[in-house]
């Protein structure tokens, strides 16, 4: 290994080096055991201490952390559980008839030491779940935690340190200088949760080691939405999926794209949904979360002033309070092409409103940005569905409602190119921490023996024969 002795994170890199032998050695029993842990942990020692971060953090509604942190992680688990014996078993492969003789199988071995850089919107669930991941396949982890939730990251720092040896699983805190010193490391495999910005620098950084990653990122998620669609149902979900943890999801719908002759009637049940869901006074309700910190508050306050600068339309226009970090729930039309809000990803509670003639154009609108985190579609005409299917691309896609995708544990989940790079959960997260070590065995006199040199005319004749008939 090169001289990393300076960097402040090395002693710590190099127990999880020599210990990760050991501990990719773990037999199926020791690892489930350790998920057991992690499981008790979760769902029975700290749910509540859990419930109490996130609300100091994030103003997050307990239901909404019971569904989307502690359901998650638990529901992580105890699939990884069910599955992992069949995940760790040698596949086995045919072998071609010209290697007869001998048989061939794949072992999903542990990458090795492994980075975990986890975000702060759902800093629990965003954490574990990549972990859960990591164990199942036999690595050692160290995990950079956010620093814009200082509750919850002390919180899984405590969780871990009681769970886990340092030289198998060990947590850091910190600002960006954590992150930066630990991407000088040479890392087997790192996972980064964040904006595309920053994973350009990560994967930049993975590739002096040629690290292998997995990069969950973001990007602007479109919604469309047919003159077909049953519209009050769709914005049912829409609003759901849109204000849930105040907007602040990568898989959020990030703008609406919508049949110009639906387009009122959508809005109105909007504003019925919105008041059925956290009344006419959202600020007060108990069901409404808050913005992670003061600077996320002025960006998305500034994407807001944008947009009234531009004179677009606010059908709903929400509330906003620096003090508390509140932002009602807020829905604008009319806005220009150069709009902030339809530039940037938003990742806050503010949900634009793009209508279209045809669906062509609402094709070409899409496909004119970068490829997205997820698409949802509402339709009830299966050739609509299947033109917007076959004619953009996107990390995944949910049709006739939002969000749920991510929760089903049989589907991968990531993005493509912009939104990201590699796929998690399930089996396709156990598969991003392993490395697929093709093996194969010769039991007997292998055929291929009889093209060893020196060549003959003989030899020239059977080797034509092998790649006709083999």
């Amino acid at each position: 290994m090169n001289d990393f002795s300076n960097n402040p994170y090395y002693e710590l890199f190099s127990k999880q080096h020599i210990n990760q032998y050991a501990v990719g050695n773990r037999t199926y029993k020791e690892r489930v055991k350790l998920l057991n842990k992690l499981q008790h942990a979760i769902e029975v020692t700290y749910r509540t201490e859990i419930q109490v971060a996130l609300q100091n953090d994030l103003g997050k509604p307990v239901v909404e952390t019971e569904l989307t942190e502690i359901y998650a992680i638990i529901g992580d688990i105890k699939y990884a559980k069910k599955y992992l014996h069949q995940w760790m078993r040698k596949q086995r492969v045919e072998t071609p008839i010209a290697m007869l003789g001998s048989s061939s199988y794949i072992k999903h071995e542990p990458k090795g030491v492994c980075l975990i850089i986890s975000p702060w919107n759902f800093p629990f669930n965003l954490t574990f779940g990549p972990l859960i991941s990591a164990i199942a396949a036999g690595n050692t982890v160290i995990i950079k935690l956010s620093e814009m939730t200082p509750n919850s990251s002390a919180l899984m720092a405590k969780i871990v340190a009681a769970l886990f040896s340092e030289d198998e699983v060990a947590v850091l805190q910190g600002e960006v200088e954590v992150s930066t010193q630990l991407l000088k490391l040479p890392f087997n495999h790192i996972f980064f949760t964040g904006s595309p910005n920053v994973g350009k620098i990560v994967m930049k950084a993975a590739s002096e080691h040629l690290a292998s990653v997995t990069l969950e990122l973001g990007g602007k998620s479109p919604t469309i939405i047919d003159e077909t669609a049953n519209i009050d149902k769709a914005a049912k979900k829409i609003i759901w999926a849109k204000f849930l943890n105040c907007g602040q999801i990568c898989v959020s719908p990030d703008y609406v794209l919508i049949d110009e002759s639906v387009k009122t009637q959508f809005i109105e049940a909007c504003k019925k949904w919105l008041d059925t869901f956290y009344s006419d006074n959202p600020k007060a309700s108990d069901s409404y979360g808050r913005i992670v910190t003061d600077k996320h508050f002025e960006r998305l306050s500034s994407y807001l002033e944008n947009a009234k600068t531009l004179q677009a339309k606010f059908e709903v226009d929400g509330q906003t309070d620096s003090a508390l970090k509140y932002i009602g729930p807020t829905i604008i039309s009319d806005l220009k092409s150069e709009a902030k809000l339809l530039e940037d990803e938003i990742f806050g509670p503010i949900l634009p409103i793009v209508t279209y003639d045809s669906l062509d154009m609402a094709i070409a609108y899409i496909n004119s940005k970068p490829r997205p985190l997820a698409l949802y579609i509402y339709s009830n005409s299966k050739a609509n569905m299947n033109t917007i299917l076959n004619n953009t691309r996107a990390g995944g896609t949910c049709i006739n409602n939002s969000v749920l995708h991510y929760t089903n544990h049989n589907l991968p989940f990531g993005g493509v190119n912009n939104s990201g790079v590699g796929k998690s959960h399930g089996f396709f997260g156990f598969k991003a921490f392993s490395n697929e070590r093709s093996v194969m065995t010769q039991h007997t006199y292998g055929v291929t023996e009889l093209l060893f040199p020196p060549y003959t005319g003989f030899k020239e004749k059977l080797a034509r024969l092998t790649i006709k008939w083999f």
